[in-house]
């Protein structure tokens, strides 16, 4: 695949999605943020930086004083506003203010709070490219200010335990500590079919078997209907060649499925037969895999699918974060191993970026322990809440799997008609 620079989308663009629909602990911008911190001082401490204005949600401007200690050390301290949407703590300057302070995406800060708390070498990142409930900072595209969060996680606000007159100072610890994880997740792909090697790997298309699964049976893409990204029409003809005789459509409801087969630039007539039939599961997934309501949603629909005939097509937008986690649990019900399911998961990055193993072996690691690592995580803390990355490599994730089935609500009679479902006949 080659990279140019036409339309370009960068992963960071799965996140957006991600935040519009509820990934806790990554917020945006919104006329919900307060403002009371727009009193507050805020000090700038770097060789480089000058006064400024930081301007608050409402627009008020509050004059700031700068600073240079002898140390030449960047930091600045300021005042604190609350995302009303998920909790994030908002920096009290702009991101450009920010950024001329001396910080850099991909460098390590400390974050000190008045009222002692303290995040020591969290990374700063132009994305939520943290593991999942790590802290960081991040600076994403469209924001006015910096937001310390924690991805997927909770309220920043309330356990730091600030409020709207509380100050943060951010001190840098080490210039580009995480610059390879930044780079890794700011590659961009294009929209364009002339830049890929073929129609499956535009599409992000294939079929997958690992452990003992049924083999030419389970598939996952890009979206076959959304055409956000200009990849619907190849997925959709793969698919209907494939013989897809039923869906998991992690991502969209029903108004947005209905807006979706409005564009009759390519025919989606297969897909729609299979849903008047009642072969499409619309599930309006999150972001979130570890959330209740996905745990929950997701579970019922994997057991819905075993009364089908299959072949079966999960996909989400992109066909990367819910369809990889989806995929990843059905093949650790099959008994997959770690390296199986990772292999797979990560045939998405070579497909949109280019990033294998042989080609870019340090963004392949970084993205690999960081989103693949998380996922197969997940899925054994559900029986092995004391696991760790070291205990990934030989973990048998089957009976993690079948946990996550229960905690979502099933039973062990339905759980064994998934696993009849998804694994070989052994006669």
């Amino acid at each position: 695949m080659k990279i140019n620079s036409s339309v370009v989308t960068g992963i960071f663009l799965a996140v957006t999605l991600a935040l519009g629909t509820g990934l806790a602990g990554c917020g945006t911008p919104s006329s919900g943020t307060s403002s009371s911190a727009a009193s507050s001082i805020i000090t700038i401490s770097s060789p480089a930086s000058s006064a400024s204005t930081f301007l608050s949600s409402n627009s008020s401007s509050v004059m700031s004083s700068t600073s240079a200690p002898s140390s030449g050390q960047t930091e600045i301290t300021t005042g604190v506003l609350e995302d009303k949407n998920f909790g994030s703590v908002i920096i009290g300057l702009s991101l450009d203010e920010f950024n001329n302070a001396g910080f850099s995406f991909g460098d390590s800060v400390d974050v000190i709070f008045d009222n002692g708390y303290k995040l020591e070498d969290i990374p700063y990142y132009d994305g939520y490219y943290a593991r999942r409930g790590d802290a960081q900072i991040a600076g994403y595209p469209g924001y006015e200010h910096p937001y310390i969060a924690r991805t997927s996680s909770g309220s920043m606000w309330e356990e730091t335990g600030v409020t709207e007159n509380s100050k943060v100072t951010v001190r840098l610890r080490e210039k580009g500590k995480y610059r390879v994880t930044e780079e890794s997740f700011g590659t961009q792909y294009t929209n364009d079919r002339k830049d890929y090697n073929s129609d499956e790997a535009f599409a992000n298309f294939r079929t997958f078997a690992a452990g003992d699964m049924k083999q030419n049976f389970f598939y996952r893409s890009a979206s076959p209907i959304d055409n956000s990204y200009n990849r619907a029409e190849y997925a959709s003809q793969l698919a209907e060649q494939a013989g897809i005789r039923y869906v998991l459509n992690l991502s969209d409801n029903e108004e947005e499925y209905m807006k979706d087969i409005a564009n009759d630039s390519f025919s989606t007539d297969w897909y729609q037969n299979l849903y008047k039939s009642g072969n499409v599961q619309l599930l309006n997934l999150s972001a979130d895999y570890g959330s209740d309501s996905f745990q929950k949603t997701l579970s019922e629909s994997i057991y819905a699918m075993t009364k089908s005939d299959g072949p079966v097509l999960i996909h989400c937008v992109e066909g990367k974060d819910r369809t990889g986690f989806a995929c990843a649990l059905i093949m650790a019900l099959a008994d997959a191993s770690c390296d199986e399911i990772l292999n797979d998961y990560m045939i998405t990055y070579d497909n949109y970026y280019g990033i294998s193993k042989q080609s870019a072996s340090d963004k392949y690691d970084a993205i690999e322990q960081s989103k693949g690592y998380d996922i197969l995580l997940y899925i054994l803390h559900q029986s092995n809440p004391d696991a760790t990355d070291t205990d990934l490599k030989n973990a048998s994730f089957k009976e993690s799997a079948e946990a996550y089935l229960k905690n979502g609500g099933l039973n062990d009679a339905q759980i064994n008609e998934i696993e009849s479902f998804i694994r070989q006949s052994l006669s």
